[in-house]
């Protein structure tokens, strides 16, 4: 049986890519320690991450702001979902369909219909969501950035739900890199790496969306850059001590 995550991470380049991604990724946390990671950190993660996933969809905040009611609904919704989004990952290891459909319930809340929060509302992408929640019940031997990239791309692009679908998608990138170790006190920012590549995002998902290897390929590159980025922008790194 193929395994989509490991053939992304098995094109030419990638590998080394997601490699020095991941590097970066330890040497951020390793440098600080996880153990001097505090709340507050993980907190100021979240909301940076919300910041810039609601940037991404054009309702462009500053963080600070955002916490006090500021920015528009796509802002509010980001937020909301980012303040139970660390809670989710128990569901997410075991049903992550189901965390899925949580994740957009709780950022749609208010601007759908309830009956259609957390819904998908269209069959392929109910099929596609239904797939990827497969794949991710399964041992893969791919690394866990090839998995949160592929998980990321698969939800943006296959437009399940009627709405938030790009929020949903950054936030179940988030999740994957608690629960397979790569960040697992969440101090990262990941979001905020694609939102400092904006038009390269729009790109790569266009790209990813062609369904062809080229484009896999230049999702997946972009999603390296962003990962690396989204070290860089830790609240550890900004933190005083450094």
């Amino acid at each position: 049986m193929s395994d989509p995550f490991v053939t992304a991470a098995s094109l030419e380049g990638v590998a080394s890519a997601l490699a020095g991604s991941r590097n970066g990724i330890d040497a951020v946390l390793r440098d600080r320690g996880l153990r001097r990671s505090t709340p507050e950190h993980t907190a100021r993660s979240l909301l940076l991450g919300a910041a810039a996933s609601a940037t991404l969809e054009g309702d462009p905040v500053e963080p600070d702001d955002m916490a006090l009611g500021g920015g528009g609904p796509t802002a509010q919704a980001a937020l909301r979902l980012s303040s139970e989004l660390l809670g989710l990952v128990p569901t997410w290891e075991h049903s992550p369909l189901q965390a899925i459909a949580r994740l957009h319930a709780l950022a749609a809340a208010g601007s759908v219909p309830d009956v259609d929060l957390g819904r998908p509302s269209n069959a392929d992408g109910t099929s596609r969501l239904a797939e990827l929640a497969k794949l991710l019940t399964r041992t893969t031997e791919a690394p866990a950035l090839a998995v949160a990239a592929v998980v990321h791309a698969e939800i943006l692009t296959a437009e399940a739900f009627g709405s938030h679908n790009g929020v949903v998608a950054r936030a179940a990138e988030r999740l994957v890199l608690v629960s397979r170790g790569v960040d697992p006190v969440s101090v990262t920012v990941p979001e905020a790496g694609h939102a400092a590549l904006l038009e390269a995002y729009v790109r790569a998902a266009s790209a990813y969306a062609t369904g062809s290897t080229a484009g896999l390929q230049t999702w997946m590159f972009h999603a390296a850059e962003a990962f690396t980025r989204g070290a860089e922008a830790s609240p550890l790194v900004s933190s005083p001590g450094r």
